[in-house]
């Protein structure tokens, strides 16, 4: 029985990774507003080794939709913007040899349905990661059964774990819907 809590505790953990993990990425999804969370990911040749840009400057946000990147050598400065550019953000950085600025436009219609699209496409991928869990959970179950635990133990384990399935997806389904009215909110 011991093992069985075991199986459905490390099943919730993973769980919940997922739904951290769909968060971050939803957080890497602009809704016309500036955040330091868009630049998550992204990094920048510092002494010749790809660095996370958070390591190598300071990004702040001056107004609503403007994002200020301090970097902590000056010489940066045309790496970040090089690394800006070569992104997906589709965002042009200016420069004044101090800081770089990037101004982040307004949205429009038909941008903001691809970013809902986007948006329910990382929730499926979270999703599948929770069933995916799931599965596996109920695969290391099937295996204690073989191994003599008690037939009525793994079925209870397997409706808790269906359960936690269900909780954590209804999770994720209310965070796409709320990401979904944050973008789609003019």
């Amino acid at each position: 029985m011991e093992e069985i809590q075991l199986f459905l505790d490390e099943a919730k953990d993973l769980m919940e990774k997922a739904i951290r993990h769909t968060g971050m990425e939803f957080n890497k999804i602009r809704a016309g507003k500036a955040s330091p969370a868009m630049l998550d990911g992204l990094t920048v040749e510092y002494y010749g080794v790809p660095t996370p840009l958070q390591q190598a400057a300071t990004v702040n946000t001056s107004d609503a939709r403007t994002l200020v990147i301090r970097p902590f050598e000056k010489k940066l400065i045309s790496d970040i913007e090089r690394a800006i550019i070569n992104s997906d953000l589709g965002l042009n950085p200016q420069s004044d040899g101090e800081v770089v600025r990037l101004i982040i436009p307004p949205l429009t219609e038909e941008r903001r349905r691809d970013l809902v699209k986007q948006v329910k496409n990382e929730g499926e991928a979270g999703k599948v990661s929770i069933r995916s869990v799931r599965k596996e959970t109920n695969e290391e179950l099937r295996k204690l059964l073989k191994e003599g635990a008690s037939e009525d133990d793994v079925k209870k384990a397997e409706e808790k774990v269906q359960q936690l399935t269900d909780s954590f997806s209804q999770k994720i389904e209310q965070m796409i819907s709320d990401k979904e009215k944050e973008i789609m909110t003019v």
